[in-house]
């Protein structure tokens, strides 16, 4: 992994992907690819990895991010990352859309109640991602997002 500096990130939104399936996460990559959207992609596979990014506890930083979250994942679900970072004073502002195959309006609920900026059903996207994708290119160019480094105390120069 990389390690970003506060230079290099001044511009640049980076996706957090937390998604366990294989073939949704080449499917977000290659519509990001087909849309030429460079943002850069770091994928984990379920809620205690995410946590570990995060937290800082791997080899990378991020500071500018917005995060997909896929519901169903094993060790750590979508629902119980979020209640993690909405617990945590510093990744409490963190930007996060939930991906899900589910229905249940219970499902959609919690993920509200748990400040998601949005409850994404993957059967609406077929296999078409660009539809996502471009919406994040939208939802970027046009939302304001908090600054994750002043959240976190980190400064940069």
């Amino acid at each position: 992994m990389t390690r970003l500096t506060c230079m290099d990130e001044e511009n640049l939104l980076n996706i957090i992907l937390v998604e366990d399936d294989d073939g949704d996460a080449k499917a977000i990559r290659r519509a990001l690819n087909r849309s030429h959207i460079a943002n850069p992609v770091t994928r984990v596979v379920d809620g205690v990895e995410a946590l570990e990014l995060l937290r800082g506890e791997t080899t990378e930083t991020l500071d500018s991010y917005v995060m997909l979250i896929d519901l169903n994942m094993p060790r750590m679900n979508g629902l119980e990352l979020l209640s993690e970072i909405r617990s945590d004073p510093k990744l409490r502002a963190t930007v996060a859309f939930l991906l899900t195959t589910s229905t249940a309006a219970e499902d959609k609920a919690a993920a509200y109640a748990a400040n998601v900026a949005g409850y994404i059903q993957k059967n609406r996207l077929g296999t078409h991602y660009a539809d996502l994708v471009n919406t994040l290119d939208h939802y970027r160019r046009i939302v304001e997002l908090p600054d994750m480094r002043m959240q976190s105390g980190r400064v940069c120069d």
